[in-house]
C-alpha cells in the first residue's frame, strides 16, 4: 500500500527522486502518466495493468471514453529508478502539471500522485475548506 507524501527538487535535468517507501512498493520499474486534476498518476506494473484492463472495457465506437483511453496511454512512460533513486520525467509530463522545479509525490494506496508544489497547495486548501462536506459524505456510505 502507497502512503505518506513527500517534497521533493526536480534536477535541471527533469530528474524526480522517489522515496524508499514508495520506490519499494512500485517495484524496479513503473508506469507514470497524466492524471486527473493536474497531477501525474504512478503505477506499479501489476497495478497499471489491472487499470488497464479496466480501461480495455471502454467500446471503440465511445468517442469520449476513447479519448481518455489516449490520454493515459500516449503520455504515459515506463520509469525506472537510477542508483540514486531518481525518474527522468518526460518535459510533456512536467508541462502537463506545470512544475519546474518544487514536487510533491504523494500515495494513494494502489498508486502514487506528482504535483507541482502549487498544484498540490492548492488542492490541499481546497480539501480543507470542504472536509466538512467530505465528512457527511463519508457518513453516507456508512464510513
Amino acid at each position: 500500500m502507497l502512503y505518506g507524501t513527500y517534497f521533493h527538487n526536480i534536477d535541471a535535468k527533469g530528474r524526480l527522486f522517489v522515496p524508499a517507501k514508495l520506490r519499494d512498493e512500485l517495484g524496479e520499474s513503473f508506469f507514470v502518466t497524466q492524471g486527473l486534476d493536474d497531477c501525474l498518476f504512478v503505477y506499479s506494473e501489476p497495478e497499471w495493468e489491472k487499470f488497464a484492463e479496466k480501461l480495455d472495457s471502454i467500446q471503440l465506437a465511445d468517442e469520449e471514453g476513447q479519448d481518455f483511453v489516449r490520454e493515459f496511454f500516449e503520455n504515459g512512460c515506463v520509469c525506472e529508478p537510477d542508483k540514486q533513486g531518481r525518474i527522468l520525467l518526460p518535459q510533456t509530463l512536467r508541462d502537463y502539471i506545470g512544475v519546474e522545479k518544487e514536487a510533491v509525490i504523494t500515495g494513494i494506496r494502489n498508486r502514487a500522485e506528482i504535483w507541482s508544489k502549487e498544484g498540490w497547495t492548492a488542492r490541499h486548501n481546497k480539501t480543507q475548506e470542504e472536509r466538512k462536506k467530505m465528512k457527511a459524505r463519508l457518513f453516507d456510505l456508512g464510513i
